[in-house]
């Protein structure tokens, strides 16, 4: 009887001094809503007793409830539970506890939570148990084989590709004749038209032939052929290096060389236009027509460089206002053709190749990640 009673005494006494020593962490009311989980962390000294109280002030339950060493070492969990009392955990070295209350229901659970310490020495009294957050970053290495450029092969290789040999332009006067243009009175009428089909463009591997301009003109009687022959003095020596020995007027407007003739200023006028065919017969019928470029006039002229008027056929149509006189006209077309030939020629290349190795490459993953600390964590 006396060893029992001594027995008892002893152990009111560890209790007394407990309760003197304990020291409160938290103590506050929280509400965990349906279908989540609230979670508290806090900070232990090494030797500490941690006392840990829950009640759900309905005596409602919830579904898990957690103390957990961080990062993952689990101390104490409870399923299904609305009460905890007095549970006491021990903690073996310095660290951070995550205290996890999960609610799997559709309604909230409000409960009353009481977190205590005992501390192990008097100099762990003092101790800070809140956390802070740090980030630390982890490096991981991957590894993968890769083709890497260790050198270069060199190769001479002989090609050949074409050259141009000759290039040169050539004046095509290929249109120069007179036409009668009849009064108004005559029974054959006072129009008439005159066409002509430009140079054909030649292409084939080694040569090739193609119009790049042409000109007209057109005059009415003497007057206009003694303007020809003055414009024929005056562009002697213009064209250096041009292929032939002469280039006529027209020629060297259609080659850009000159940009005006000499024109009568006196004698007969004539009414022109340059058109398709369709536009002629339209021209014949006294129907409105439309054309590349219209004149009234003793003499006039035209250069044409765009290339959609480079080829194929046009003609010149002409109409007499006067009443008893027929006039003489001279028309005169000239077209500019580049003419270019190409030989072969051989030369080296050089070709440069790339060796390749495979190799080991290592590239670091840098991951950052946060994590709770003790409040004296210092780095």
């Amino acid at each position: 009887m006396k060893t029992k009673l001594f027995l008892g005494i002893a152990f009111l006494s560890i209790q007394f001094l407990n309760a003197q020593n304990t020291i409160d962490v938290t103590e506050q009311t929280i509400k965990v809503k349906a279908l989540s989980e609230e979670v508290m962390y806090f900070g232990f000294a090494e030797g500490d007793q941690i006392i840990f109280n829950l009640s759900e002030i309905d005596g409602k339950e919830l579904k898990e409830v957690e103390v957990i060493e961080f990062p993952s070492a689990s101390k104490f969990s409870d399923f299904k539970t609305s009460k905890v009392t007095n549970k006491v955990i021990n903690v073996n070295t310095k660290g951070v506890y995550k205290f996890r209350f999960y609610n799997s229901s559709l309604g909230g659970r409000i409960c009353k939570v009481k977190i205590q310490r005992i501390p192990s020495e008097d100099k762990f009294k003092g101790f800070n148990t809140a956390v802070k957050w740090i980030k630390e970053q982890d490096t991981i290495w991957n590894s993968y084989t890769k083709d890497v450029i260790i050198g270069y092969d060199t190769l001479k290789v002989q090609k050949t590709r074409k050259v141009i040999s000759l290039e040169e332009k050539i004046e095509d006067l290929f249109m120069d004749k007179s036409e009668r243009v009849h009064s108004t009175t005559n029974k054959n009428g006072n129009k008439t038209s005159v066409f002509f089909t430009l140079p054909q463009n030649q292409i084939n591997e080694y040569e090739s032939r193609t119009v790049i301009a042409w000109a007209y003109w057109i005059g009415v009687g003497e007057e206009s052929n003694q303007a020809w022959q003055q414009n024929k003095k005056a562009i002697i020596g213009a064209v250096k290096g041009f292929v032939g020995s002469t280039l006529s007027p027209i020629g060297a407007i259609a080659l850009g060389t000159v940009a005006n003739l000499i024109l009568p200023s006196s004698g007969e006028v004539i009414s022109y236009g340059l058109v398709d065919e369709a536009n002629k017969n339209l021209f014949y019928s006294g129907l409105q027509y439309k054309g590349y470029d219209f004149g009234k006039g003793v003499a006039g002229f035209k250069r044409f460089t765009n290339g959609s008027i480079l080829q194929g056929t046009y003609f010149i149509v002409m109409s007499n206002e006067n009443m008893m006189l027929g006039l003489n006209v001279n028309v005169k077309v000239s077209a500019i053709i580049e003419h270019k030939k190409f030989k072969d020629e051989v030369y080296i290349e050089k070709q440069v190749t790339p060796k390749y190795e495979k190799q080991i490459i290592k590239e670091p993953v840098i991951n950052t990640r946060e994590l709770p600390v003790t409040f004296d964590y210092r780095r």
